[in-house]
């Protein structure tokens, strides 16, 4: 099992294009359209009517023939007369004739003849007659139908995160259902015998199971359902039950956090091994350098379940599934864009030691100036969990660097 440390280490887009090349979208299923809120549509959506449907005022006001206004100023107003009013939800039932008027309200439908609206800060009624005291153009306060949505055009494309405004559309379209990626359930083990429930007291070289509640939490915020396994001890009884008992759960993903270094004790390779098909690689980023990834076989025999052996270290754990676990998730859920989004920054603190891996550092990104500053969020040590705790990016520093000074110009990739 020790080939794997004779191989060089792959770079990150070569570890990640193998992972993702494992996974495909999951299918879809339809839910109501509140269930829908930040998961992926499963379908293009076309509009079948026009948004808004018919031409309608923008202010309340008057609906006129722009031509009845020619000329018109405060010294020199046209004078028409007001044949009815118009509220919003109404449908208009008299035509606007020149030298006529109907008083409209926002939303209401333009009155056939009328092509323009004079805003009611523009006029002065005076009996059954208005003063309109300015000249305006056809189009004048007028949101012309489909001026939002024309009847057939695409809305939505496959693949979009549903969030409060694509929900809104879809309100709009009248859809009360959608089809959205289907959510990957996900089986999570923490291994060691270093570990305890985190509702267990403490014993001497005990440390609770953060690494469990931590990725579980990722898989929660990205669309998946988390299956927690608990802890398995460093024994390959415990090992090989606590993976069975993840298979017979009918997962789409396992993923397991420690043992998959180069420890005595790290019993989690030969486990997976005996399991299904494995590869160990080391990636050059730092945290985050050891990983497993392969299939396990499933408890039917009859399909492979893709599996991820991260780090032990709570920073690794997570940084390696920001990497890994994070745009596998979303490709099972039919996403358009696996991948965050990078800024450029300056870094604000020097970095003095730097060995030949690409190291993602734990950042407050602040804008300031017209640009992004990167601050330290302290320690940078793969067990520091508060470098996280306060980190909103991660700052990368090339493998070529072998150091970063303070003003660097980096590319960070924000969290939030």
């Amino acid at each position: 099992m020790k080939d794997h440390l004779m191989k060089p280490m792959l770079s990150l887009e070569e570890a990640q294009e193998r992972v993702l090349g494992a996974f495909e979208p999951l299918g879809a299923e339809r839910v109501s359209l509140l269930a829908a809120v930040g998961r992926f549509i499963a379908e293009d959506v076309s509009a079948d009517i026009d948004i808004p449907p018919h031409n309608n005022s923008s202010m309340d006001g008057y609906a006129v023939r722009a031509a009845d206004t020619r000329g018109a100023f405060p010294d020199a107003p046209a004078v028409l007369t007001v044949i009815g009013d118009l509220p919003a939800g109404h449908v208009p039932e008299q035509q606007v004739e020149p030298g006529k008027t109907v008083r409209i309200m926002t939303g209401a439908p333009l009155p056939p003849g009328a092509d323009a609206v004079v805003k009611v800060e523009d006029t002065e009624p005076s009996g059954d007659d208005v003063a309109i005291h300015v000249e305006v153009a056809p189009g004048n306060y007028v949101r012309p139908a489909g001026e939002d949505v024309q009847r057939g055009s695409l809305v939505l494309s496959r693949g979009t995160r549903l969030r409060p405004q694509e929900i809104g559309m879809l309100a709009a379209l009248g859809r009360q259902q959608v089809s959205v990626g289907r959510r990957p359930r996900v089986a999570v083990l923490a291994t060691g015998d270093e570990l305890v429930a985190i509702d267990e007291p403490l014993a001497p070289g005990k440390i609770r199971n953060t690494n469990s509640y931590s990725n579980s939490a990722q898989i929660l915020r990205h669309g998946g359902e988390p299956i927690l396994l608990g802890i398995a001890g460093d024994t390959v009884k415990e090992l090989t039950e606590k993976v069975e008992e993840g298979l017979r759960q009918g997962v789409d993903l396992f993923l397991t956090s420690g043992g998959v270094s180069v420890g005595k004790f790290d019993l989690v390779k030969d486990v997976l091994a005996a399991q299904g098909r494995m590869d160990f690689w080391r990636v050059r980023m730092k945290p985050g350098k050891p990983l497993a990834f392969g299939h396990l076989e499933s408890g039917d025999g009859e399909s492979r379940v893709p599996i991820l052996g991260l780090p032990g270290n709570p920073v690794s754990v997570m940084v390696s599934f920001e990497m890994f676990v994070r745009p596998a998730l979303l490709k099972m859920q039919g996403a358009n864009l696996l991948h965050r989004p990078r800024v450029e920054a300056t870094l604000m603190d020097e970095i003095k030691h730097k060995d030949d891996r690409r190291h993602f550092v734990r950042v407050q990104l602040v804008w300031e100036g017209a640009e992004y500053h990167a601050y330290l969020t302290g320690a940078q040590g793969s067990g520091i969990l508060s470098s996280m705790l306060k980190a909103n990016g991660f700052a990368i520093i090339p493998e070529d660097w072998d150091h970063a000074p303070s003003g660097s110009r980096v590319e960070a990739i924000p969290l939030d």
